[in-house]
């Protein structure tokens, strides 16, 4: 956290990893295979320590977007609630894509089929 910066614009308060996981557990069937393995892809490449503190910042704001109940378009219009959580996770990835390692796809790929079962959706 950083001592500098006011409470509001902490990363801290719109992203953590285990609200990640909860929002991930209760919506990836909504979400799709697709939306949830670009958000799991997008998380291990934040884990990596070899991504720059630029891209970080980029992927704490899209999975943070992805978080926050409150977004552009709420998430509970059916069709089309996660349109603009989609954007934000493909705008992330593409402004990353230069750091996101193989290993970064395959364990997102695996937990992918986990939270969503080998079929997917």
């Amino acid at each position: 956290m950083d001592p500098e910066l006011p409470s509001q614009y902490q990363a801290e308060r719109w992203y953590s990893a285990p609200n990640l996981w909860v929002k991930l557990r209760r919506t990836a069937s909504v979400l799709g295979k697709k939306t949830v393995l670009t958000t799991l892809t997008l998380y291990h490449c934040l884990m990596d320590p070899d991504t720059p503190v630029w891209a970080r910042g980029v992927i704490v704001g899209a999975l943070g977007y992805l978080i926050l109940p409150a977004d552009l378009v709420p998430d509970l219009i059916p069709g089309a609630g996660y349109g603009d959580d989609w954007a934000a996770l493909v705008g992330a990835l593409g402004t990353v894509a230069a750091y996101v390692k193989d290993v970064h796809k395959v364990k997102a790929a695996a937990q992918t089929e986990k939270l969503l079962g080998r079929t997917g959706r």
